[in-house]
């Protein structure tokens, strides 16, 4: 006994995007030019004082001519890192099943990681920047209030950061677990994420304890740093996918 059957039904766990190989193409493009980015201005920013040294630091700061513009390509190419983690969430989440919540949390985590890494840069690049600038300028009877009002921002940078790191650490959570469960990505790629996350969420509870402390170099390194291998892994692996059809 035969049976017809029509068109076979698409699969509740059917990734979204269809161009699945651009997507990781273009996955990979913004979160290694995003760290380029970032890496090429970072070199210009100030160095060799002890962030935690305010006096110090904020002397440096102060001196520094291309501050708020550094920290404006700082925001870019953090922005742009962001965006690509964005286009592999989307591109790998199912249009239902148990997949699905992953996808929309971690896009939710990844808007909040954008809003938060556009405070940090703003309260760095600006206010930061015209309060240290305001304390070097003032008398010497006003410089403790000034120092102070420097402090607060500088407090309120730490706080901004140890959020962006914890909220990142999510986001690259669910962009590593929904490469495992759909194995539409290198497997490789979603362990990567997974070890730039753990260094995220370490940066983030020690800037949020201790500032910008010397613990927190190491994490913070390889966090940004397994960003960009992620992202030419994925052009390296989209490259050898089959074109889609007719395309």
């Amino acid at each position: 006994m035969s049976s017809t059957r029509g068109p076979r039904e698409p699969s509740i766990e059917a990734v979204r995007t269809p161009d699945l190989r651009g997507s990781l193409q273009l996955s990979g493009v913004l979160l290694t030019a995003g760290f380029l980015v970032y890496l090429g201005v970072s070199v210009v920013h100030p160095a060799g004082v002890d962030p935690n040294d305010h006096p110090a630091v904020f002397a440096t700061y102060a001196r520094s001519m291309a501050w708020t513009a550094v920290h404006l390509g700082q925001f870019a190419g953090f922005a742009g890192m962001v965006a690509g983690l964005c286009v592999l969430i989307w591109a790998l989440t199912p249009r239902g099943g148990a997949g699905a919540p992953l996808g929309a949390i971690g896009l939710l985590f990844a808007t909040a990681a954008l809003g938060l890494t556009a405070g940090r840069y703003a309260v760095d690049g600006v206010a930061l920047k015209r309060a240290v600038d305001a304390w070097a300028a003032a008398p010497r009877s006003e410089k403790p209030a000034r120092l102070a009002s420097a402090e607060a921002i500088r407090w309120v940078e730490e706080a901004m950061t140890s959020y962006q790191g914890i909220v990142l650490a999510v986001t690259l959570l669910c962009a590593a677990a929904l490469i495992v469960r759909t194995r539409r990505a290198p497997l490789g790629v979603g362990y990567v994420l997974a070890v730039s996350a753990v260094a995220f969420l370490v940066v983030g509870w020690i800037v949020g304890v201790a500032g910008f402390a010397p613990p927190g170099t190491i994490p913070g390194f390889v966090s940004q740093a397994c960003l960009p291998v992620a992202g030419v892994w994925l052009m390296v692996g989209a490259r050898r996918m089959p074109a889609p059809a007719g395309g």
